[in-house]
């Protein structure tokens, strides 16, 4: 009878296998991303994706094995295959090659993202910001301490430090193209337009991702333009590369819609966190017993609430749709309150019922 040992140790020879099988098709995904690009080819291919997963779980289950499990693992290694092909591409198409870039707020964690997407361009990138370590050439406390010479400036500090960088430019005149990233843009709306009907290069982004992103299939990036076709298609052609969705609106629009997007979801996973820290129950203990809607919501508001508190004040408070939101939530937890409270078994149903109405036609 084979033994525990044994068994491991051919376990442990299968793993490897598999890493190597794993390395191979990595191998040969980078050679594909290579003619998709001479081609002229999009990086995603969403039916071969669909013809992989189709033929993984036909086989799965002609080995009596659970196809699900099958899935998750082909999921995996296709995030994977499109990871290495976007770098790859963003490389290979960059727009930077003899061109610089300044990241303001560059030592932030959105405004290092940018320092590394805009390096992997091919641009040379300078820092400006307070928390960076100045003792290269590449790096300074102030931005105000650069010369007027570079080709894309991405201003990527907090949004009223933002507001207050954007002003100074305008007095300056900065020439190259310059946006922002910003989750709101009523602080600094009137002056990204004041700037472009200066003459300036300016645009305005909000990427719909956090600093851990590394790959950009599935992701929102919002552009909006504020007086300058030609100024924004520059922004967007940063991002031709990769595989993030881009969607154009207007200023106004954008707001209004992150007052939900954002505001809402904040508001609503605060409130939970607030709710549980209150409650004087252990967290593993609720852990243990929590359902599935429960660990969901739980990671979740763990997501948000370790996000720094002084940004996601602002999202609410610079915000001039957030308090009708807000108010919108509190109105929807005293309708719950009160159908539980007075036993209105037929209301809570059909509160119940208009959510589900929404989600199907989402």
């Amino acid at each position: 009878m084979t033994n525990l040992k044994t068994l491991r140790e051919q376990l442990t020879e299968v793993d490897m296998k598999i890493i190597d099988l794993i390395h191979q098709r990595q191998s040969l995904s980078k050679n594909i991303g290579s003619i998709k690009r001479k081609a002229g080819k999009p990086t995603r291919d969403f039916m071969r994706e669909k013809q992989v997963l189709e033929l993984a779980t036909s086989h799965a289950e002609k080995l009596n094995m659970e196809p699900d499990v099958i899935v998750d693992v082909m999921q995996l290694l296709i995030k994977s295959s499109l990871k290495t092909q976007e770098k790859a591409r963003v490389q290979a198409e960059g727009q930077g090659s003899g061109r610089s870039a300044l990241i303001i707020g560059g030592a932030g964690r959105m405004g290092n993202w940018f320092v590394e997407f805009m390096k992997s361009q091919g641009f040379d990138v300078h820092i400006a910001d307070p928390n960076a370590n100045g003792e290269t050439e590449n790096t300074f406390s102030n931005w105000q301490e650069t010369d007027d010479r570079y080709d894309v400036t991405v201003v990527a500090a907090p949004l009223r430090e933002s507001a207050s960088i954007l002003s100074q430019m305008l007095d300056k005149t900065r020439t190259g193209l310059i946006f922002d990233i910003g989750s709101l843009k009523a602080p600094f709306k009137e002056t990204l337009i004041q700037m472009a009907e200066k003459g300036m290069q300016v645009a305005s982004i909000h990427p719909m991702f956090g600093p851990n992103t590394d790959l950009l299939t599935g992701k929102h990036i919002i552009f909006m333009e504020v007086g300058s076709d030609q100024s924004l298609e520059k922004a967007q052609k940063l991002f031709e590369s990769t595989t993030a969705q881009q969607i154009k609106m207007s200023l106004d629009n954008h707001d209004f819609a992150i007052s939900y997007v954002l505001g809402l979801s904040h508001a609503l996973n605060i409130a939970f966190a607030k709710v549980l820290s209150a409650s004087g129950e252990k967290k593993d203990l609720l852990s243990k017993l929590s359902s599935t809607t429960f660990k969901d919501q739980l990671g979740v508001a763990k997501r948000v609430t370790d996000e720094n508190p002084h940004l996601y004040y602002e999202i609410q408070y610079l915000n001039k749709f957030s308090l009708k939101t807000i108010a919108e939530l509190n109105q929807a937890i005293q309708d719950i309150f009160d159908f539980v409270d007075t036993g209105n078994e037929a209301d809570f149903v059909a509160m119940m019922e208009q959510g589900k109405s929404y989600f199907s036609d989402v």
